[in-house]
């Protein structure tokens, strides 16, 4: 997910991670860290029971093969050091978020998701919803959800579809 994530929606290095969303009340059974961190300024450990250990041969690797060796039960947000930028999302402050969080548990026993800014790399963060569609409409994504609003990509028009892939340098 972390290499579809970089290529197909930022157009940056595949080896670049994400951060963790996770609900609050969990964070201290993935993370070694057991306090509010709402706005990702924390970073802690994977707990070591979440961790995957690297064999002797995935440690002999070198560079992106090294890289891309997955590292724990949540491998988007895992550093290659077991670390994670955390962001603890609360009931209270944000319940939508919340509530999303906690049905995706629900579903697959994992109480995180991966969090990213909303852009393209290059182009500043969506600040309104029409930023979000023009940025929906020019990267790999294949849904988008604005407030109460599902969008598909094969439903839009495609007249309206653009390619952000190339439109930056590179970093």
């Amino acid at each position: 997910m972390q290499r579809t994530l970089n290529l197909r929606v930022k157009y940056r290095e595949s080896f670049r991670p994400f951060a963790p969303s996770v609900l609050r009340e969990d964070v201290a059974d993935w993370f070694e860290l057991d306090v509010d961190s709402p706005y990702m300024l924390l970073v802690a450990d994977v707990v070591a029971r979440r961790r995957r250990e690297m064999s002797t041969q995935q440690q002999a690797l070198f560079g992106i093969d090294k890289l891309n060796v997955v590292r724990s039960e949540i491998p988007a947000v895992t550093h290659v050091d077991y670390s994670a930028r955390i962001q603890t999302v609360h009931r209270d402050t944000a319940p939508r978020y919340h509530a999303l969080l906690a049905r995706f548990k629900a579903r697959t026993g994992c109480p995180v998701l991966v969090n990213t800014s909303f852009n393209v790399r290059g182009e500043p963060i969506v600040g309104t919803p029409e930023d979000a569609f023009r940025c929906f409409m020019g990267t790999g994504m294949e849904t988008l959800v604005i407030g109460n609003c599902l969008l598909r990509k094969e439903a839009q028009d495609p007249k309206l579809l653009r390619n952000y892939e190339d439109a930056f340098e590179k970093d």
